[in-house]
């Protein structure tokens, strides 16, 4: 062989050794996962408002997409379960109040709440300032709108702390998902979350005044100041897989991280987020979406234990309420949370610089508008 040849052959030697290294190098990252997004559904306790903003932003802003996540986000109904959605395996993680959370688990379906986002109740029961009700104990007597459905144990318990027999010292209806019973007084208290039916009493025109109501014409037994508070929005997962399946588990320290993150861009970044929610579930109007998405920072932060940290106190209220309301049986047992997977995505959270406390947040104003608008 002669010289040029001998060179010729050198070359494409070479050339072949570094195609084969470029394609092991390849194979190996899309092995370790680094060159394609897992798939993750989660599902929610209800429909698209801004309840659920902090998930919303994640998508929006590519949160889940820095972790490896491609977030597929279903809404919630009336006739949805979260828990039951997710034992099934037609969603990763799932959006539900703990209360509905723990009475599936006690019937059998393995989940757990991994990420306690909500640190306070947003149950409220709201009258007319003129009627005298500001404690529960002024519920006697009255005609008390509910809505059922399991959201109405708060105020069942309320009811018993203040001495109360709820089949007996009060007239109890079961009350539509808005506030219209109230205004046309036909009830004397109706049950409202703060962050949403609370405001369309707010969003209405007062016939005397011709303006809309005011906090000042409303009067509010708010549940977190009498003890009988439950924790609300979490997220859960799937007990079972967390323990046998090692990438389920990387999965949910990646998507709790990515989400909490979104939570405190919300905090953060109000307009930006209000506008991401208007975007994604534009049904509800814009001053109403952006009472609630203040509110819903309201029931967050300040997290003092660090956001989606569970309260052992809250926690055992909790429990306590519903067992002595008998929506359980008996007391969870051990698994129905776990901190783990919150406590590694918060120290991610750390190490990139979020703000994971919110001690320096406090509520906006916000101006509403007739009907929300």
């Amino acid at each position: 062989m002669n010289a040029r040849k001998k060179t010729k052959l050198t070359r494409w030697l070479i050339m072949v050794a570094v195609f084969a290294m470029v394609a092991t190098a390849c194979s190996s990252s899309d092995e370790g996962g680094s060159g394609e997004l897992t798939p993750v559904t989660l599902q929610l306790q209800w429909f698209t408002q801004a309840q659920f903003a902090g998930y919303f932003a994640a998508v929006d802003q590519g949160f889940y997409e820095d972790v490896g996540l491609d977030v597929t986000i279903l809404e919630g109904g009336v006739d949805i379960v979260p828990a039951t959605v997710l034992d099934s395996g037609a969603a990763d993680f799932a959006i539900s109040w703990v209360p509905r959370g723990l009475v599936p688990r006690e019937e059998g379906l393995n989940i757990t709440n991994i990420a306690q986002v909500f640190q306070r109740s947003a149950t409220l029961q709201v009258s007319f300032a003129d009627q005298g009700i500001n404690t529960p104990a002024d519920l006697a007597g009255r005609t008390v709108g509910n809505w059922g459905f399991g959201n109405e144990f708060e105020l069942l318990a309320g009811l018993r702390a203040a001495g109360l027999d709820p089949n007996v010292d009060v007239v109890l209806v079961q009350q539509q998902f808005d506030m219209l019973a109230l205004i046309s007084g036909d009830i004397d208290a109706a049950q409202a979350m703060i962050y949403n039916e609370y405001a369309q009493v707010l969003e209405t025109i007062n016939p005397d005044t011709g303006e809309l109501y005011q906090p000042e014409d409303l009067s509010i037994i708010d549940w977190n100041d009498f003890g009988t508070a439950m924790l609300q929005d979490a997220i859960w997962a799937d007990a079972d897989k967390l323990d046998s399946d090692a990438a389920y588990r990387e999965m949910a320290v990646k998507f709790v991280e990515a989400s909490l993150r979104g939570w405190a861009f919300c905090r953060d970044e109000f307009e930006k987020c209000a506008a991401i929610v208007l975007a994604a579930g534009p049904t509800l109007g814009e001053s109403h979406q952006r009472w609630q998405l203040n509110e819903i920072n309201n029931l967050i932060w300040p997290s003092a234990g660090g956001v989606g940290v569970m309260d052992k106190a809250l926690w055992d209220q909790t429990v306590s309420v519903a067992t002595s309301e008998q929506i359980l049986k008996s007391a969870p047992t051990d698994g129905a949370f776990r901190t783990d997977i919150v406590e590694e995505a918060i120290a991610n959270l750390k190490a990139a610089g979020i703000d994971v406390v919110g001690n320096g947040w406090s509520p906006k104003t916000i101006e509403l508008r007739a009907g929300g608008e």
